[in-house]
């Protein structure tokens, strides 16, 4: 973001000072939008460090005063020790609150410089044991802090959070500037005490702390304001990390819409190998969900003794095939020669939902599906428990695409207990690019890389998708997704993408019905058809 605002001054002329009002203008009509449409006679707190950020804070103290509110601005400094447009902007604050030929009908500017922490809890204890402000606004730090909170900062950013709403039952609106103070902004962690906010108003673009947990829990809604950098240097940035979005979703599907000619061989077959005689719930989610995905044709391949149970159940729609089975009722590796026979009619393969990897044998069938593959291959569940710890390689011709929870990604790269990575998006990026696969690693914010270097990360989805089944529905999506893909000649980044975000809407909107407590996986999937008009 740094070198996209040094451009914007370098190649187009706009001085960084209008880039910092533009800024404040634009956290200003948030606030005012969550006010109700005006702050004429509200009270407004504002935080500020010594940077930019701080900056930013002083410019929209400005300019919501001249809007009608009464501002109070503290600067954790003096202003002389400031800098830049920074500077600027606090001299000039200070010059206003400091002007005596205020009309009577003007409303309060005040000014305050804090020098240490002692003079924090003076300032602290004399103004707010009274009528709360109703906005407080955390101007402190903003991407260039690098460590953590400590001394004056640590208790400012305590106070803030104090009163955020997500945290008591203060009515007052907290709203962070471009990521929350204490957040490292190239980085999902929290390393300490962090302010805590009801709105985060980014600049630009969103950063990792406003989207990746636990730093973006912290800030609350997120609101992407543009300030004025031309959208050609946003796209040739260095960075490769993507925020999906509704409008990705929307174009996949336009560019699947079903023609005037389709009919279920131009759509795509996706062969699902699922199921076992203990786990055949699983592959009845997962084929249903497949089913659902918009594909034209979904086969369930599964051990003989599961057949009846997971036929029964599954939607009529989907056709199901018996393989051959271990004594425990699990894929035998002699059901690789059943899956041979059919598999020159589908357009991608999904392996491993409900399939259980106890027996070897089960896992020397799994590894024969790969290495044998004549189509892409989407593996889930103890597929890639048969594959820990993982030492294939893919293929642009026959892609495989993993997807994984935090648990099966460590054990693929071999940990012994399982431990998560700390760094998910440079996990994901690493794998991807040193086996050259697509990988999905689900989570509170799922993460697609390519093997190319590019990752996604998908806003969608809640925790109540924490639950039994979901996985499988999610198979389900990226085998339809990927099966029509594969007829279509669509991208198979961009399919994922559109297939993560697909399936975490549904799991938004099941959330919305039922609640968290109460959805299940049958209730995310029968959420598709709301899903895709509302991404139509």
């Amino acid at each position: 973001m740094r070198s996209v605002d040094r451009a914007t001054t370098e190649k187009y002329g706009i001085p960084s000072i209008l880039l910092m009002e533009n800024a404040a203008n634009a956290a200003a009509r948030v606030i005012c939008e969550k006010l109700g449409g005006s702050v004429a006679d509200k009270s407004i707190l504002i935080l500020c460090g010594r940077g930019n950020n701080g900056g930013d804070g002083a410019a929209l103290g400005r300019i919501l005063w001249s809007q009608g509110a009464d501002v109070e601005v503290c600067l954790f400094g003096q202003v002389e020790n400031t800098a830049g447009d920074a500077r600027t902007n606090f001299e000039s604050l200070r010059k206003i609150a400091d002007a005596e030929n205020f009309e009577v009908e003007q409303t309060d500017l005040a000014f305050e410089e804090i020098s240490s922490l002692e003079e924090w809890l003076d300032y602290d204890s004399l103004n707010f044991q009274g009528d709360d402000p109703d906005v407080i606004v955390d101007a402190l730090f903003g991407t260039g802090l690098t460590r953590p909170l400590e001394g004056v900062f640590e208790q400012a950013a305590a106070f803030i959070s104090a009163y955020c709403s997500r945290c008591d039952e203060s009515e007052t609106l907290v709203v962070s500037l471009d990521v929350p103070s204490g957040v490292i902004a190239d980085c999902g962690d929290c390393t300490g005490s962090v302010a805590r906010s009801d709105v985060t108003v980014t600049f630009t673009a969103p950063k990792l702390a406003n989207v990746l947990p636990p730093a973006a829990n912290a800030g609350g809604e997120l609101v992407v304001a543009k300030i004025g950098s031309p959208c050609d240097l946003v796209k040739a940035a260095s960075s490769e990390i993507y925020l999906s979005t509704a409008e990705d979703v929307s174009e996949w599907l336009s560019r699947s819409e079903y023609a005037s000619n389709s009919y279920k061989n131009k759509r795509g077959h996706a062969l699902l190998i699922a199921g076992s005689a203990n786990y055949s719930g699983a592959a009845v989610l997962c084929g249903n969900a497949a089913i659902r995905s918009g594909v034209g044709l979904a086969t369930i391949a599964t051990p003989q003794s599961a057949l009846t149970s997971i036929a029964a159940r599954v939607v009529p729609e989907v056709m199901v095939r018996g393989i051959a089975e271990t004594e425990r009722g699990a894929a035998s590796a002699a059901a690789f020669e059943d899956v041979v026979e059919f598999w020159s009619n589908v357009d991608c393969v999904a392996i491993g939902s409900g399939l259980s990897s106890s027996d070897d044998e089960t896992k020397e069938f799994v590894k024969k599906v790969v290495a044998g593959r004549r189509t892409p291959v989407v593996i889930d569940a103890d597929g890639l428990n048969s594959l820990s710890p993982f030492d294939i390689s893919g293929s642009a011709e026959l892609p495989l695409i993993l997807t994984p929870h935090d648990g099966e990604f460590a054990r693929l790269l071999g940990a012994e207990h399982g431990e998560p990575a700390k760094d998910r998006v440079g996990a994901a990026r690493e794998f991807a690019s040193l086996h050259n696969v697509f990988l999905v690693l689900k989570g509170e914010r799922p993460i697609i890389a390519e093997p190319g270097g590019k990752v996604a990360i998908s806003p969608t989805g809640n925790s109540g998708l924490g639950k039994a089944g979901n996985g499988d529905t999610l198979c389900g999506v990226i085998a339809g997704f990927v099966s029509q893909a594969v007829q279509l000649k669509i991208d198979m980044f961009e399919t994922l993408v559109a297939a993560v975000y697909f399936a975490g809407l549904a799991g938004d909107i099941a959330e919305q019905k039922y609640g968290k407590r109460a959805m299940t996986a049958s209730d995310v999937r029968e959420a598709f058809a709301d899903a895709f008009e509302l991404l139509a």
